[in-house]
């Protein structure tokens, strides 16, 4: 059940302001208030290592006010609520998942390079938030050179159909339950189908000495087929949880982001999750996959924290 609000980070940007779209309908889906969110940048007198976050003038700030305007006709029957803060955004943000169900915001800000696909603010938001984050891409990002990806070996099952469906990726040597109860959930609010990527490394690489080659001597066939019965395995629970989500795995071969990239071209989401902490790298971290996808995929894209360990994974 869903009582945290959708916070929607906006600093009057374009990406902003679509990603404030975004918000106020996973808001209306999971039946929440709005939080609008402006974090002002530092004062050029400020000290830059002390962190303040307060509201300060919260009547004259002209980016609220346009997130108002654009909001007044379609929010009117939505609880939003409308919240300055002063601080360094990639700080402030971050801190702001601790009580959100969800964090929405652009790609880009206002500030930073042209050229850059996903501003800083967005991937400390997506690295370190305690909820759930989603980045709107900027509108423009090549949708013809993705498509939806085809059914692998022998599974007897129709290609995912193109246009509505939440796509999330599986990674069988180390599933991640937080993220397929994310992805189950957000495909059970949008009534759309659920496509779980569960990719292998091929050709594989055997090991020999320096020198030497030998030829592959493993089945792609038997690969694919136990790739595929393991993330079948992982679905199992979720599907016993969610019966009114069709959820349909794929076995890929190839790089995981590159699979997930191409499957973003006519989804809707998607959704990926964030690495767990570990005794001797205890920094929070995203992967590479995670990243990868962050940078590149055509539609939103959800990173989902691990749950806590020794905790029951979220579920909606």
């Amino acid at each position: 059940m869903h009582t945290q609000p959708v916070i929607a980070a906006v600093d009057g940007s374009e990406d902003s302001l679509r990603a404030l779209d975004w918000a106020l309908d996973a808001a209306r889906r999971r039946a929440v208030p709005l939080r609008v969110v402006h974090v002002r940048q530092y004062t050029p007198w400020a000290q830059p290592g002390v962190l303040a976050s307060g509201p300060p003038e919260p009547d004259d700030d002209p980016v609220l006010d346009e997130a108002r305007a654009r909001l007044h006709e379609p929010a009117a029957a939505q609880t939003v609520e409308y919240i300055t803060l002063q601080g360094a955004p990639a700080a402030v943000l971050p801190e702001l998942g601790a009580e959100a169900d969800l964090l929405v915001l652009g790609s880009r800000g206002r500030g930073g390079f042209a050229s850059l696909l996903l501003g800083s603010n967005g991937m400390a938001a997506a690295r370190d938030a305690a909820c759930p984050v989603v980045v709107v891409p900027r509108a423009g990002r090549d949708r013809g050179a993705s498509h939806a990806v085809q059914p692998a070996g022998d599974q007897g099952e129709p290609p995912a159909e193109p246009g509505s469906r939440v796509v999330v990726g599986v990674d069988v040597d180390n599933p991640d339950d937080a993220t397929l109860a994310f992805a189950f959930t957000e495909a059970g609010l949008r009534g759309a189908p659920l496509q779980v990527i569960a990719a292998y490394r091929w050709p594989a690489q055997p090991l020999v000495a320096p020198g030497d080659f030998v030829p592959p001597v493993i089945d792609q066939d038997a690969v694919e087929n136990e790739t595929w019965a393991l993330a079948e395995g992982f679905l199992a629970p979720h599907r016993a949880r969610h019966p009114d989500v069709r959820a349909d795995a794929r076995a890929l071969p190839g790089d995981a982001a590159g699979n997930l990239v191409t499957a973003s071209g006519d989804a809707d989401l998607v959704v990926v999750g964030r690495h767990r902490r570990r005794l001797l790298a205890p920094a929070r971290m995203m992967g590479s996959v995670t990243r990868a996808v962050l940078l590149h995929a055509v539609c939103p894209i959800a990173v989902v924290p691990p749950a806590p360990q020794g905790k029951p994974e979220p579920e909606g």
